[in-house]
């Protein structure tokens, strides 16, 4: 028998297995399901939307003060601010025998630079402002905190000037995360706001002429991020004196992370739908 929509013959129902043609229908579930992971694959490889981003980046200097705060209490060196860890590699240089801080701080800057070369082409080779690259790479940040937390939590306590193991693997770990937040704020093109450096910033807000404009989005993400630094940095200390330590503040930042992640899931996209 012809079927009336030109695509062939439709085949009679078998009267003894009481199938018809409409009971049949089961068969069509197949491309509803695929069609729900084609909606997924392109929810997730879409561009986000480079507006506003910036307040994802200004909240990421409240991460960088936590974890700086916390180690160079704790371990004498920084994770995430380099500018003081290559200080202090010239002062232990100069006078090696007179503190370890400088060996923490050289590996901290190598992690930091190796990181740096990794996750950038990490995001140039995959797009950058991609969905699902914004997700990687913070999940990677959070994976690589939270191992540093449990080596700090679960290994034996060392001393502030010991050079061991689980001090300057979880050194290692979180100098090289720190930098993918610097990275991002070059994929989303908000270059000042780096989570890193704070100098650089302090020079363009006081020397911005709209300084006391009502409407300066530019100087709101200059004034946000020492201000978010400086909240992390408390939040940092608090944990370093406290009986949680610096592992307090790996597992709250791991946190962060987390919510940073949850965050690019619902963003709004800038491509079309």
């Amino acid at each position: 028998m012809s079927s009336p929509n030109g695509y062939g013959t439709v085949p009679a129902s078998n009267p003894e297995d009481g199938l018809g043609a409409g009971e049949q229908m089961p068969l069509l579930r197949k491309p509803s399901s695929e069609s729900l992971l084609v909606r997924l694959r392109r929810f997730m490889t879409v561009n986000v939307k480079r507006e506003k981003a910036d307040i994802i980046l200004v909240l990421c200097y409240l991460v960088t003060g936590l974890l700086d705060s916390a180690s160079i209490s704790i371990w004498g060196s920084f994770v995430s601010m380099q500018t003081g860890n290559t200080v202090y590699i010239g002062l232990g240089l100069a006078a090696p025998r007179d503190s370890t801080r400088w060996i923490k701080s050289s590996v901290s800057l190598g992690c930091f630079c190796l990181g740096s070369f990794l996750f950038s082409r990490f995001h140039r080779y995959f797009s950058p402002k991609r969905r699902w690259v914004l997700c990687a790479s913070f999940l990677v940040q959070m994976l690589l905190t939270m191992i540093a937390a449990a080596i700090v939590t679960f290994g034996p306590s060392v001393g502030k000037e010991e050079i061991s193991w689980n001090v300057l693997l979880p050194i290692a770990l979180v100098a090289f995360q720190s930098c993918g937040q610097a990275v991002t704020s070059r994929a989303l093109r908000y270059n000042s706001l780096t989570s890193v450096v704070l100098t650089s910033i302090y020079c363009d807000l006081f020397s911005d002429p709209d300084l006391f404009g009502l409407n300066n989005a530019e100087r709101n993400r200059r004034l946000g991020a020492p201000i978010m630094l400086l909240v992390g940095a408390i939040l940092g200390g608090v944990f370093a004196h406290s009986s949680f330590g610096i592992a307090g503040a790996l597992w709250t930042a791991a946190g962060l992370k987390l919510l940073a992640i949850i965050t690019w899931l619902a963003w709004p996209s800038a491509d079309p739908a």
